[in-house]
């Protein structure tokens, strides 16, 4: 093995160091892709109306969606690449890349002329303002341009992440941010363009962002010989990458849908209700990236390993990131139980907003400490390559529990957000309850595997 294949190689030296190191940057990058849009709506508020603001959050929701879809087919690359290193294939790594390129691209231009015919119909589905509505179509017509760019991001970033490399992914967010924010205070604040300003400005930066990527990339170099000749359409490759891919997808939209059905049922409970919720969630954001930044980061480590048959160590793995994550996660649901108040003034000056989402973060700290354990469950699944199961028990975590629980706890006599927040904890209870009986039946799988494996020997 050269210095370079150890560099990227999780299938090797200590575990907790290598995941360690490898998560710090994803933990990076999400820091720096939760600040993103936070920026374009900072600056559009201050330069920009109310309808600015309407518009680019309404338009940010729509774009993180697509976004969501595409990371969620992404992963599936970082997996079946993953598992390729790990098997010692390079070439058909090579080909899940070129493959996974020509695919993408077909992909973003199908999503971008969808948006072209579609944005209308969704702003109107979303109950959108009358005095945003233009200004929204404006804004998620123009980052629908950008769709290449966003879809560019995300394989090259899978790329990386398969064969270990975190760093790079970082490196190029920060540049976007960097740009974008450059692009805000040009097109917003300067020539008061406002919302199709930062539109402009965020796909300018993401532009950027690609060439940086691939520019690293060429720099780097790949751990595979790679050539124009591995970028072709391999109907099989391509379906590996979505039986992998999309029931990620799929998790991650069901599970978006059913918060905005938890927020429709909080809307009934009046204004400072809702705002304490949109605060709450606000400041959640930022306490899950841990966990998140494990699970991601789990997806690949898992990944190689699987491929190179070294279950124990991935097994290893999980234990690590579930202890990491846990210290964490008991740092933040103390700050969050106790604390939320000082959280919450960060995005609001009202008590009133504030006392709510202190009701509201003080169940997610709870919370905090369980997704220490499913986040990881998670990621190990991904990279066993069980994305069904994922997909299956989200779905039931979301739309078996959530929902109806926080349904109920609604109809109570002066229902309170705690009440209602915990919901999200008893879902992910008994979705940790599914990933240990699944982990059990994997765990088994696979000794079964190697036993025939040495017996055969």
């Amino acid at each position: 093995m050269t210095e370079k294949d150890e560099k990227i190689s999780f299938t090797s030296g200590k575990i907790a160091g290598k995941l360690l190191r490898f998560a710090v940057p994803v933990l990076g990058a999400l820091f720096l892709q939760s600040l993103y849009g936070a920026v374009d709506l900072l600056v559009v508020g201050q330069f920009g109306t109310a309808a600015d603001v309407s518009a680019v959050t309404t338009g940010t929701m729509m774009m993180q969606t697509i976004t969501f879809i595409i990371a969620g087919l992404a992963m599936g690359t970082t997996i079946q690449m993953g598992q390729s290193l790990g098997a010692g294939k390079k070439e058909k790594a090579a080909d899940i890349v070129g493959t996974s390129i020509l695919f993408f691209i077909l992909l973003s231009a199908a999503v971008t002329l969808i948006m072209v015919f579609m944005t209308r119909p969704f702003t109107a589905i979303m109950k959108t303002p009358k005095e945003a509505f233009e200004k929204t179509v404006s804004y998620v017509h123009i980052c629908s341009a950008g769709t290449i760019f966003i879809t560019g991001y995300n394989i090259l970033g899978s790329v990386f992440r398969g064969m270990g490399d975190a760093k790079t992914p970082l490196v190029t967010v920060l540049v976007s941010c960097i740009a974008n924010i450059a692009g805000d205070l040009v097109f917003v604040a300067a020539a008061g363009l406002a919302a199709p300003g930062a539109a402009i400005a965020t796909v300018l930066s993401q532009a950027m962002s690609v060439v940086f990527c691939i520019t690293l990339a060429k720099r780097k170099g790949l751990p595979f010989d790679f050539t124009r000749r591995n970028i072709r359409w391999n109907p099989k490759i391509v379906a590996s990458v979505c039986k992998t891919g999309i029931p990620i997808s799929l998790q991650d939209g069901l599970v978006t849908i059913s918060f905005l059905v938890i927020a429709a049922i909080i809307n009934r409970l009046g204004l400072v209700a809702s705002a304490g919720v949109g605060v709450a969630e606000r400041v959640c954001a930022f306490i899950m990236l841990v966990p998140i930044a494990f699970s991601q980061s789990l997806s690949a480590f898992v990944a190689q390993n699987i491929g190179a048959q070294k279950f124990d160590r991935a097994r290893k793995a999980l234990a690590c990131a579930i202890a990491a994550s846990l210290v964490c996660g008991v740092t933040m649901g103390t700050i969050a139980f106790f604390r939320g108040n000082f959280l919450a003034m960060i995005f609001s000056k009202d008590d009133a907003v504030i006392s709510a989402a202190h009701s509201y973060l003080k169940a997610y700290a709870i919370d905090t400490l369980f997704v220490s354990f499913l986040f990881c469950f998670i990621g190990y699944f991904n990279g066993c390559g069980k994305t069904a199961f994922v997909m299956m028990q989200g779905i039931i975590g979301a739309f078996c529990v959530r929902i109806p629980v926080s349904y109920a706890m609604s109809l109570g006599e002066n229902p309170t957000l705690f009440r209602i927040g915990l919901a999200t904890p008893s879902s992910t209870f008994v979705q940790i309850l599914l990933c240990a009986i699944a982990f059990a039946i994997v765990s088994r799988s696979q000794k079964k595997s190697i036993g025939a494996v040495s017996k055969n020997g």
